[in-house]
């Protein structure tokens, strides 16, 4: 990708989560340090409660990986349900799934977070568990909606407690938690693909059930990281006690009394980054589903390579996750990066397009390719989306900013299959390319708006902060 490596007056994020210039360099002691993948899970960033959290996400995912591999034979083979009904299933549950983050936020300016993730994990334990039991399509769809439900509230909850657990090294974080959790989808689609070659109901069902109680587990690893106070009560930082002298002086100096923009929804600019977050998630719906149905459809490509695209993208975010996060580190950085996705994407789906129009061994080269293409995007795509949620966030309304953040992810998850199938591959070639030039334009137009948002948000808490403190002198 040739990413620029940022500077580091740039890279360095304070703990409450601006990514604004300091104006000096941060000592060497700051600065992120070079060890392996391994010596840094042993040691992540959060210490024991990041260890935990870790093993929790890996046990997690792999049940995920279970679960989306074995689903849709399950209800086919075991639950006789028809196509049809299978599609409506997944795209009702998918749906309502979208709620799954906003809800949890909420929550988690009222409640810990991990109170909520336990929770989340405890109800997935009664309805996977329950699913054998289930018979006929409107049960399994109460029970797969909300097992989505609980799934998508979760994930945006594992960003609240990176943020709070690891603080400025959020970015390393997330990267180690990138790598831990597709390791654990390969697994957990290993296990899966055992059930399907064993193919008897009892080992489906085995599966399904044995994945619900392995969050038992998960919920204990949860259980055992600190208690930490919810989001609204401040979290004791340093930009919410200075949101804090700010509303105290403006009580007593007559000035607004409360701070616009705590509601996302009445955000104008955080609303616009997760319009555009949609579509700046858009490699998950292709590489998931794009690429294979184009692969099948219109291209001369053996079937192997669908599965080869596949272990190409877990070997790459595997072992490539660290070095990426070393070059994006930073809400300026992550801005810039945007930028990147865009022209990954376009390459991408140019590389998409060329594999439709020759033999076999053109289709199966240029498929690879795009694979290795499109994987590299989602490696950039995966710091910047998530490092932005925060950044652009109020530092005291954190939680139900990333609860509507992490919607872009659940639409994107529900609307972009469909896009795919029934607009870009119909239109072939034309279709991929359009694709690649209109997110490249939208990566173009988060970054400027990210880097505005960013200039405002630091010269809003300077000006606060100068307010706060002449408030204090004043008393």
């Amino acid at each position: 990708m040739g990413l620029r490596r940022s500077q580091s007056a740039n890279g360095g994020i304070r703990a409450g989560g601006t990514g604004r210039r300091t104006g000096t360099a941060p000592s060497a002691a700051d600065a992120p340090k070079r060890t392996g993948t391994l010596a840094q899970l042993r040691n992540p960033p959060g210490g024991q409660d990041s260890r935990r959290m870790l093993a929790a996400l890996f046990l997690d995912r792999a049940g995920n990986g279970v679960w989306n591999s074995a689903l849709v034979l399950y209800f086919t083979v075991l639950a006789h349900l028809s196509a049809g009904q299978v599609g409506a299933l997944l795209g009702i549950a998918g749906l309502v799934g979208i709620a799954g983050p906003p809800i949890a936020g909420q929550l988690a300016e009222r409640m810990p977070v991990r109170t909520i993730l336990v929770a989340c994990h405890l109800i997935r334990v009664l309805t996977l568990c329950s699913v054998p039991l289930c018979h006929g399509f409107v049960p399994l769809l109460a029970v797969t909606t909300a097992t989505t439900l609980c799934d998508r509230g979760s994930k945006t909850m594992e960003i609240v407690f990176a943020g709070q657990t690891a603080g400025a090294q959020r970015a390393t974080y997330r990267a180690l938690s990138r790598v831990v959790m597709n390791a654990a989808y390969a697994l957990g689609a290993g296990i899966a693909a055992i059930a399907v070659a064993v193919g008897t109901g009892t080992m489906y069902e085995a599966v399904v059930v044995g994945n619900g109680v392995s969050y038992l587990a998960v919920a204990a690893l949860v259980l055992r990281t600190s208690r930490r106070a919810p989001m609204g009560a401040g979290a004791g930082t340093a930009a919410g006690a200075t949101a804090r002298a700010t509303a105290a002086g403006s009580q007593s100096g007559g000035g607004p009394k409360k701070a616009r923009g705590r509601n996302p929804w009445r955000d104008p600019g955080y609303l616009l980054f997760v319009l555009l977050d949609v579509f700046l998630n858009l490699d998950d719906a292709i590489l998931t589903v794009g690429v294979p149905l184009w692969a099948l459809t219109r291209t001369h490509a053996p079937h192997a390579v669908i599965p080869a695209v596949m272990v190409i993208n877990t070997l790459m975010c595997v072992f490539l996750q660290m070095p990426v996060s070393a070059r994006v580190c930073g809400a300026r950085a992550s801005a810039r990066a945007a930028c990147w996705y865009g022209v990954a994407l376009l390459a991408g789906c140019a590389l998409l397009a060329v594999s439709g129009q020759g033999g076999a061994l053109l289709a199966t080269i240029t498929l690879a390719l795009a694979a290795v293409v499109l994987t590299t995007a989602e490696l950039v795509r995966s710091l910047v989306s998530w490092e932005l949620a925060v950044s652009l966030a109020p530092s005291d309304a954190q939680a139900s900013y990333l609860g509507v953040a992490g919607m872009a992810q659940a639409l994107e998850r529900s609307a972009g299959p469909v896009a795919l199938s029934s607009g870009v591959l119909a239109a072939g070639p034309v279709g991929w390319l359009g694709l690649g030039a209109v997110v490249t334009g939208l990566g173009v137009v988060q970054r400027v708006a990210s880097l505005r948002r960013l200039d405002r948000k630091a010269a809003g808490e300077g000006g606060a902060a100068a307010a706060g403190g002449a408030a204090t002198a004043v008393a």
